[in-house]
């Protein structure tokens, strides 16, 4: 994808997008995990925070029947600023658009980033289905509103220009999240999310989760669900609410930005909430491990 290619999508072209080969080709024969359904969100391609190589890894170990990606994929606010488009971000796009010529369900619920998009609504380019929301069956019964979730989010609501303010305070602590786990790397240290750190111990961050979480959760009940599914504040989370008597599931997929996390549904409905570092550092602790017992083998036999 050249930035010509994006410059005419980021013009509401949206028939225009490439699909190129990319730079990273899937590993052939790689042993996937298998899942029903898979929501990710709030990757923000276009800009420096996205952690590309986490979810190509991540997309090219786990496949699923369906994939929701759950809105601010591209981040048009910035391109539109700055443009910034690596190889690896275009991988990512040419894996999800493989995926869905494999026969995944691709349904892509733009976001307040990436809202562009949305003017398509109703549309499917590339196997993929654009939807302002969408609603889920899951396998045990359960049915789950899927929304990106800045519907709800009152400063995009009634302070938009804050929003972009913010915005930029935001990318500013993901470059030094970046420049923090850049020498981490060279220490031989595993990812680590500075502003997830720090958004965590700011207690005004934390009732803002928590009331944007009662809020979802009620517009849930209030059209008769059993959950939501949403993202938008890059915060991974699982929790019970209750509404006029009935227990509403909410679930925030979380971001590839600070937690690197994605949402799953089993096949038989369980749903769990996977943070990405943490499996691969599992991954190649085993790998470890089936490698030292393979030495030790070797040794015995000798």
């Amino acid at each position: 994808m050249t930035a010509a290619d994006l410059e005419t999508l980021l013009g509401d072209n949206v028939a225009s997008f490439p699909l190129t080969a990319p730079r990273w080709p899937e590993p052939e024969g790689n042993p996937r995990r298998s899942y029903r359904t898979v929501w990710i969100s709030d990757v923000h391609l276009g800009t420096k925070g996205c952690n590309a190589e986490l979810l190509i890894d991540f997309l090219d170990n786990v496949d699923s029947e369906t994939m929701y990606l759950v809105g601010d994929i591209i981040d048009g606010w910035r391109l539109k600023k700055k443009f910034y488009w690596p190889s690896a971000h275009n991988d990512i796009v040419w894996r999800i658009m493989k995926r869905a010529r494999r026969g995944t369900r691709v349904i892509y619920i733009p976001g307040n980033h990436d809202e562009m998009f949305r003017q398509f609504t109703g549309l499917n380019f590339g196997g993929i289905e654009i939807r302002r929301a969408a609603f889920h069956d899951t396998a045990d019964g359960r049915r789950l509103m899927v929304l990106h979730g800045d519907e709800f989010d009152a400063v995009m609501l009634s302070h938009r220009w804050l929003a972009f303010v913010g915005d930029s305070a935001y990318h500013l602590m993901m470059g030094l999240n970046q420049a923090v786990n850049g020498v981490r790397r060279r220490l031989g240290l595993p990812y680590w999310s500075l502003s997830k750190a720090a958004k965590h111990k700011v207690k005004n961050a934390v009732e803002f989760i928590g009331k944007y979480e009662e809020v979802v959760a009620r517009a849930a009940g209030e059209r008769g669900v059993d959950g939501v599914v949403c993202g938008h504040i890059h915060t991974a989370e699982f929790r019970m609410f209750e509404h006029h008597g009935r227990a509403i599931e909410y679930w925030n997929d979380g971001d590839w930005v600070e937690g690197c996390n994605a949402l799953v549904e089993h096949h038989d409905g369980r749903m769990e909430i996977l943070h990405w570092p943490e499996e691969m550092k599992r991954r190649a602790a085993a790998q470890d491990t089936l490698a030292e017992s393979g030495d030790d083998g070797a040794r015995e036999a000798a």
